[in-house]
Order: structure tokens, then sequence, then C-alpha cells
């Protein structure tokens, strides 16, 4: 392996969203994520009511703020970014209605958008920075997905595990990191990936829990990396990374396949 720390993939895939800008993406995906996010409201808007949902927004109502800048779509209730995003990715994950990308195995919409439409009411981010955004964690979401292969998913919950890396690059582009920084927000965010298919077996309530969970975790490593918090500069593909711990058929060029050529944003459906 390259000695050199801007030849690694998480740094190349860290530069590459780093870049990346609004006029760079082609106008056809651009509209493709547009109606990525009008489905995805109508999936977190029939969660609405869901037990799972209901406790997890008791909890955000327990300890967060009473009001905030962030809405809570399926109630309208206004909180934190953070506690808006956890309970809008639980609400979203219900129905089985929200995209998926088959080769990742991976709902980007589940723990992007909640995450990055919290933080965008609070900071007043433009469509275009949130579009931006929410490309740039679908690319490195899908990513990240592919690259933990097969294996991954047999045990882990893609979702929840990549959804964290792909929540924390989208809310880090939203707020400016820069390459450094998202390295930093990324390397918070793997550590903190989880979700176990153990809950299939008795009928837990953990799915809606791994969605809350990524896109909260991935705002709270964006945020924390912009405060100078560092984290793993190769906890994707490192020796002791995601890769080491959660697949047997992991390959790190999956990480920076096609960036700029293929926009694996609009493989989903």
């Amino acid at each position: 392996m390259s000695t050199d720390t801007a030849d690694w993939p998480t740094a190349r895939l860290c530069a590459f969203i780093a870049e990346l800008d609004f006029e760079q993406i082609p106008p056809r995906v651009v509209h493709f994520a547009q109606g990525l996010m009008i489905d995805w409201l109508g999936s977190a808007l029939a969660g609405k009511g869901a037990h799972q949902v209901e406790m997890i927004d008791g909890f955000a109502r327990a300890m967060g703020p009473a009001d905030g800048p962030s809405t809570i779509i399926p109630t309208r209730r206004r909180t934190s970014p953070y506690f808006a995003a956890m309970v809008n990715a639980a609400a979203s994950h219900v129905v089985e209605q929200d995209d998926v990308h088959n080769g990742s195995v991976f709902h980007p919409a589940a723990v992007i958008f909640p995450a990055v439409l919290a933080v965008a009411e609070a900071e007043g981010k433009t469509g275009r920075e949130v579009l931006t955004a929410c490309i740039a964690g679908y690319e490195v979401g899908i990513r990240v997905g592919e690259f933990l292969g097969r294996s991954h998913y047999e045990i882990f919950h893609t979702t929840g595990t990549a959804g964290a890396v792909a929540a924390a690059a989208a809310v880090g582009k939203l707020i400016g990191l820069d390459a450094a920084g998202l390295n930093h927000a990324l390397g918070s965010a793997g550590t903190q990936a989880a979700g176990l298919w153990e809950f299939l077996r008795d009928a837990a309530d953990s799915k809606q829990l791994h969605t809350a969970r990524a896109a909260a975790n991935g705002l709270f490593s964006a945020y924390l990396a912009r405060d100078g918090f560092k984290g793993a500069a190769q906890i994707l593909e490192g020796k002791k990374g995601m890769a080491s711990g959660m697949s047997s058929d992991a390959d790190p060029a999956r990480l920076t396949d096609g960036l700029g050529s293929r926009w694996a944003t609009e493989e989903t459906s």
C-alpha cells in the first residue's frame, strides 16, 4: 500500500467530495436526486404512528429541546437538528418504500435526507447546497456498501453501517468541511457504525433504531470534525477498520470506482 496518505482510498473519496460543486453534477443526476427526495418525504410521512417512531420521538421529547430550528416531519414538531435527524430517519424506514441501491444493498434516502435537511433548516442552506450534499452522501454511502461486500450484508444492516458514513459525508459537505475534515468525520462515523440482522429472528424493533442512529451519528461526526475532533484516517480500509472487522470480501477499489464519471446516485430505485 502506498505510504502517501493522499493515495489512500478514503482520502481520495474525501477529496472528491470536498471538491464537488453543484455545477459539476450532470443535470440528469440533480433531477433524479430531486425525485428521490420527494419519494423519501412520502416514506417519512408514512412512518407516522409506527410504535418504533413514537418511542424514538418520545426519547427526543424527553432528552432534546422543546423547540428548535429543525422539523420532525411526522409530527411537525420542531427541535434541534440532531433529534430531528434521528426521528425522521426512524420514520423513513418503516413502510419499505424508501429507495434502495441493489449493488450495495443500501437504502440511502432513509439516512441522508433526514440528516441533511435537519442541518439545512438550522443553517439556512440553499437548495443547491442541499442537493449537492445529498448527492455527495449517496456517492459515498453506495461505494462504502459496495466496498464492504455481500459478506458484510449477511450479518450487518448496511443501511446502519454505511449509512452512518454517508450521513457524515453529506452533512460534512453541507457545512463546508475540507477534505481533511471530511476524513475526520468519516473516521468518527465509521467507528460508530452498527446494525445487526439478529433483530429479524424475533421481530425486534431495531431496524428503525439503525437508521435513527446512523443519521444522528453521521451528523454528530461531521460537527465534531468541524470543531477539530480527529477521526481515524483509514476507518474503512485500515488494518483495524470497518472492512477488517465487518467483511471477508471487501474491495478497496470500490471506494473510488468511477468518481466523477459514474454517478451511483442514479442507480438507486
